[in-house]
């Protein structure tokens, strides 16, 4: 299992959560933002057997868990 951690932003998962790892969406009003990051993210952990989950309060940050398959 591996976590990453901030206390930025944050994510409303309430109103984007079924969004959140989705193609080329966006959360917040950062100019330079893609929409692929999490996208790409997701798809590869999945690809290899493994999750990923997040935890996120506004204005609070964000936490993703990614749990891998055992070997």
């Amino acid at each position: 299992m591996l976590t990453a951690e901030d206390n930025g932003v944050g994510i409303d998962l309430d109103r984007y959560g079924n969004k959140l790892f989705g193609f080329r969406k966006t959360f917040h009003k950062n100019k330079d933002a893609k929409g692929i990051g999490l996208f790409i993210t997701k798809s590869q952990i999945e690809a290899m057997g493994g999750n990923i989950l997040a935890e996120s309060k506004p204005g609070k940050g964000t936490k993703f868990i990614i749990t891998f398959r055992p070997e």
